[in-house]
């Protein structure tokens, strides 16, 4: 099949806004990576979106829409379009040159083991606005499946680290809100799950003690000490040693226990946390990655990625280092299912979700 222009657009669990990403593919190589853009959520939007996690949290039918779901889901769609439509501006480009967009809306809830995941934002409305085809809700069918409909991104690193000139097996972590990890050796299938939180309770713990909404280059980590006894606590959780796949919703780990130490020393310690469950989850692989790589918000913690090295006593590298884009990875992988749809080729595999077999997703709206 010949390749298309496809659009990726993703809005992660850090709720911090909407990337943008153009790649030509044809859902199994990757022949250009195109340009990038971004679109941030305004201190309300975001305040929106962490009243919607919380509204979400008793939902048993991911179709309702009670408190502040409706209104969130309203307000996602309007930046999405927004940011598609300042996109292809800026690209003197026209919806007829787009194939399809594959938009993943906002996650509000994920817990697979009870068969629900939430994602947020109308995407028919989204496919009107822009006249462009959309796929979405791309994590129903694994959960409905019986998979853990996380992570999705494994195949597309596969076909990233095909083009790579570097020992392997390679081990791709992406830092958002949570942490997951894909394990590639070779063609064969990935193995990849989440590790364990990332960003969300960090930044958490920051917006709640500084107002900030993020502790900027890990500066604040940088300034404390790392209390190893919390750490070990977390780490003693039964997730951690839970066999693949598995996947957590960005809610998890949100209290670490950490109200009684100083900013500084509680960043540190959350901060931590992350690269141990990390480092931690080489015990699940079947054997030690020669490369790692960082992709996400994390990878521009220096702190976390002092941490993460310390602790894996290996090199890790960031994405932009090796020639891909850490910030815009998500939405081109998106981009990249959004086609593997189209042409009917599976995005899940028993591996990566726990699905019984390789399986479709996805669903295509018309503008």
């Amino acid at each position: 099949m010949a390749s298309l222009l496809a659009l990726g657009l993703m809005s992660g669990t850090s709720l911090d806004g909407v990337d943008v990403a153009l790649i030509e593919t044809d859902g199994e190589d990757i022949n250009r990576l195109g340009p990038t853009g971004y679109r941030a959520y305004s201190d309300q939007d975001r305040a929106l979106l962490r009243a919607a996690v919380a509204d979400a949290s008793p939902l048993l039918d991911r179709n309702a829409r009670p408190g502040t779901l409706a209104e969130a889901e309203g307000m996602v769609t309007r930046v999405h379009v927004l940011a598609v439509q300042a996109f292809l501006s800026a690209q003197s480009l026209r919806p007829a040159d787009i194939a399809v967009a594959g938009f993943h809306g906002q996650t509000v809830l994920h817990r697979p083991l009870e068969r629900l995941t939430v994602q947020i934002g109308d995407a028919k409305a989204l496919a009107r606005a822009t006249k462009i085809k959309v796929v979405h809700d791309f994590r129903a069918a694994d959960v409905a499946a019986g998979g853990e409909g996380a992570p999705l991104v494994p195949i597309y690193h596969r076909a990233l680290a095909r083009k790579l000139d570097l020992p392997g097996p390679i081990a791709v972590v992406n830092i958002g809100g949570v942490a997951n990890l894909s394990f590639l050796d070779g063609e064969s299938d990935p193995i990849a799950f989440d590790t364990g939180p990332g960003n969300a309770p960090i930044d958490d713990l920051v917006r709640a003690r500084t107002g900030a909404s993020r502790d900027r280059d890990g500066k604040l980590a940088a300034a404390g000490k790392v209390h190893e006894d919390i750490v070990a606590k977390s780490l003693s959780d039964s997730y951690f040693s839970r066999r693949p796949p598995k996947s957590l919703d960005r809610a998890a780990f949100a209290d670490l226990r950490l109200k009684n130490l100083s900013i500084e020393d509680a960043a540190a310690t959350a901060t931590a946390v992350v690269a141990a469950s990390i480092a931690q989850a080489t015990d699940h692989l079947p054997r030690r990655p020669a490369t790692w790589i960082v992709a996400g918000g994390g990878a521009r913690n220096p702190t976390l990625l002092g941490m993460l090295r310390a602790r894996l006593g290996a090199p890790v590298r960031v994405a932009d280092e090796v020639g891909w884009s850490g910030d815009a990875m998500e939405a081109q992988a998106f981009a990249f299912l959004a086609v593997r749809c189209l042409r009917g080729l599976p995005l899940t595999f028993p591996t990566t979700t726990g699905v019984p077999r390789p399986l479709q997703g996805g669903v295509v709206a018309a503008p």
